[in-house]
């Protein structure tokens, strides 16, 4: 218990003194921060409307946070979350189209979500082999290929995929039976369980494994790993895979569930902040699931507090910069202690 008390230490400090940084901000605008700060949580928490709200800004965050922190647990900075998100929701939206109604539900879910999942893991596969076999700075490669993501999306929306009569650049409707059902009169959602099994599985794999073991290890010190008869490459391919697929099944849960079009527009960049809350998290799969609810909190209690105290929606962006730089700091401070001593 007291080993991972540790680990969340400098995470909860960040958040701590995020908070506080915006309440200055808030106080210099004018504004009361302790009113601004009771209506964000009175707007994410005061009903059960809000608290199904949280659920549902949070279910993208979960697995696109996943995705990363698999990725960084194997020193793999896939930093193209957005783009195999985008590419999963894509791939749920052809299957659809092209399965239609012939399938009964649980199927055409399983269908649909499957074809999220494997468009995710092959648009991780890409940068994965350009970094495995030709040394391509992934990086790079993987910002690159959300730009890619985000123009394929563009053109199929206006063109292929475009709803009949072509009023808008959107695909038309999902067919019932690729519609996943809601758990309440909310617009809480089957994805998010889905979201927190994928999450248990992960950590279970990680930390209970051998290839969990193994994928941790090539890692941290590839060249050891090889030493001790890991297939470090064989590793790392995977981890990148199962990443975008993580990635793929979150754009695919959120076209189903939420928005059941896609447009150019589909993410508000869920694949950005989930790096952040894979930081936010320590790279836990647990942590990511807090994490992610935070940053659903936050996002859900933002209107809510720009109605009731007057205070711009965009502090909230002020608390997850302050995060992310605080974190990297606590992070900068740790290293330089461990070389120091």
């Amino acid at each position: 218990m007291r080993p991972a008390i540790a680990e969340l230490t400098p995470s909860l400090f960040a958040i701590v003194l995020a908070l506080g940084v915006s309440a200055v901000v808030v106080w210099l605008t004018g504004s009361s921060p302790a009113a601004a700060f009771a209506a964000l949580l009175e707007g994410a928490f005061g009903s059960r409307d809000s608290l199904a709200e949280v659920t549902v800004k949070a279910c993208p965050l979960t697995l696109t946070g996943l995705a990363v922190a698999l990725a960084f647990r194997a020193n793999l900075w896939n930093i193209g979350v957005e783009g195999q998100l985008l590419v999963g929701a894509l791939a749920m939206a052809a299957a659809a189209q092209v399965v239609g109604s012939s399938l009964p539900k649980p199927l055409a879910l399983l269908v649909g979500l499957g074809a999220a999942a494997a468009g995710g893991a092959l648009w991780a596969a890409l940068p994965a082999v350009l970094r495995l076999r030709r040394g391509v700075n992934e990086v790079i490669a993987t910002i690159m290929l959300n730009f890619v993501a985000a123009a394929v999306l563009s053109y199929l929306v206006q063109g292929p995929l475009m709803e009949p009569g072509g009023r808008y650049p959107q695909t038309e409707a999902l067919p019932p039976e690729f519609v996943l059902p809601r758990l309440a009169p909310y617009r809480l959602h089957l994805g998010f369980p889905v979201a927190l099994l994928a999450a248990v599985a992960l950590q279970f794999g990680l930390f209970r494994t051998r290839h969990g073991f193994e994928l941790r290890a090539a890692g941290l010190n590839p060249a050891a790993a090889r030493l001790a008869g890991i297939p470090v490459e064989r590793r790392l391919f995977w981890a990148f895979v199962l990443s975008g697929a993580f990635a793929g099944l979150a754009g695919g849960i959120e076209l189903s569930a939420i928005t059941r079009r896609l447009y150019e527009r589909f993410s508000p960049g869920w694949g950005y902040t989930a790096i952040a809350v894979g930081l936010l998290g320590r790279l836990s799969p647990l942590g990511v699931v807090a994490a992610a609810l935070f940053f659903g909190a936050l996002d859900a209690g933002s209107n809510a507090m720009q109605r009731a105290a007057g205070v711009s929606a965009v502090v909230v962006y002020v608390i997850q910069g302050c995060v992310i730089l605080f974190l990297a700091t606590f992070e900068r401070w740790r290293r330089a202690s461990a070389q120091g001593s």
